[in-house]
């Protein structure tokens, strides 16, 4: 088979594994935008326009017992003390509420999201975890703790990694094949050792509004942008952001990339903590955004592997020399 016959047959199988249940239509009465159905110029699967990715972090239960970032303030605590209480309870909220409520508010829209796992918070809580797969959203890895990976030596990164992936396996029994560095902080190893152990993509790279391809070790391997201006552990917690700002804020940015995706491919990152976006006023700002964006001809919301599948299987995706 010729490579253009494959590029062709593979970006086609993404296309039908990801329309007509991701993809919205405008509602009734509502006029499609000037270049939207028709005029798409073929950038992402059928009609599709625009492309949001939703991240849904699953770190509640695999924080450190004490130092754990949150909205208290900083202590030194004696020896003595096992754990900091307090803000274990806060964390706890993300896997009591916080992401029952986010998948229910999934399911409303029909919306698929990528879940970044650390593999303790995985272990701890394995109904929750299973539910989350079970509700048709990937299974993504995140490490097996909160460690500074960027810092370890290459036997002692590829050990975290593959501890960290054979956790949510051994219980979602979904093999991650994305990847996110606590804190987007990846060290000099870390590409290789993804590429090494069957990792299709990344997302620790901020710096395009669109997935693009990478050579690592001679081989293509996708980013998935993330996002810092669209995240809730920045706006909401960092900030003292209101939901309502955080809302003006994803609206306005939907606005400009939907009215660019006319000419050239664009995808829209946004980002959700358990224990943030998980909140009652949280989830109801959100259930705005998603009512919102759906109104729109030709908005998807794609997972991140499928994303990167297309991305790989479509000669139209940009290629990138690594940023040092």
């Amino acid at each position: 088979m010729k490579r253009r016959q494959f590029l062709s047959g593979a970006a086609g199988s993404v296309a039908l594994a990801v329309s007509g249940i991701m993809t919205t239509d405008a509602q009734a009465g509502d006029a499609p935008a000037a270049g939207s159905i028709g005029s798409t110029g073929g950038f992402w699967p059928g009609d599709t326009r625009l492309v949001i990715s939703i991240s849904m972090q699953f770190e509640a239960g695999g924080q450190p017992a004490k130092g754990a970032d949150s909205p208290f303030p900083k202590v030194d605590f004696p020896f003595s003390v096992k754990a900091d209480a307090v803000t274990n309870t806060w964390f706890a909220y993300g896997y009591r509420e916080g992401i029952p409520r986010m998948l229910d508010l999934w399911d409303k829209h029909g919306v698929k999201v990528t879940s970044h796992m650390i593999g303790e918070a995985v272990q701890r809580h394995p109904e929750l975890a299973r539910d989350i797969v079970r509700r048709g959203h990937e299974a993504a890895g995140h490490g097996p703790r909160w460690s500074s990976q960027f810092a370890m030596s290459r036997a002692d990164e590829r050990a975290f990694l593959v501890a960290g992936r054979d956790m949510v396996q051994q219980v979602t029994g979904e093999r991650t094949v994305g990847y996110n560095c606590n804190w987007l902080r990846r060290g000099p190893n870390t590409l290789s050792l993804l590429q090494e152990l069957g990792f299709v993509y990344h997302i620790d790279d901020l710096s395009r509004d669109e997935p693009f391809i990478e050579k690592v070790d001679g081989k293509d391997f996708v980013v998935v942008p993330y996002t810092l201006r669209n995240n809730d552990i920045l706006l909401i917690e960092g900030r003292n952001y209101s939901p309502q700002q955080f809302l003006d804020q994803i609206k306005g940015e939907f606005d400009q990339l939907y009215e660019e995706a006319g000419k050239r491919r664009r995808m829209m990152s946004i980002s959700a903590h358990d224990r943030i976006s998980g909140t009652p006023q949280m989830v109801r700002v959100w259930d705005e955004f998603l009512t919102y964006a759906r109104s729109k001809a030709g908005v998807a919301f794609m997972r991140k592997d499928d994303i990167a599948r297309y991305a790989l299987a479509s000669p139209l995706t940009l290629r990138e020399t690594e940023t040092i």
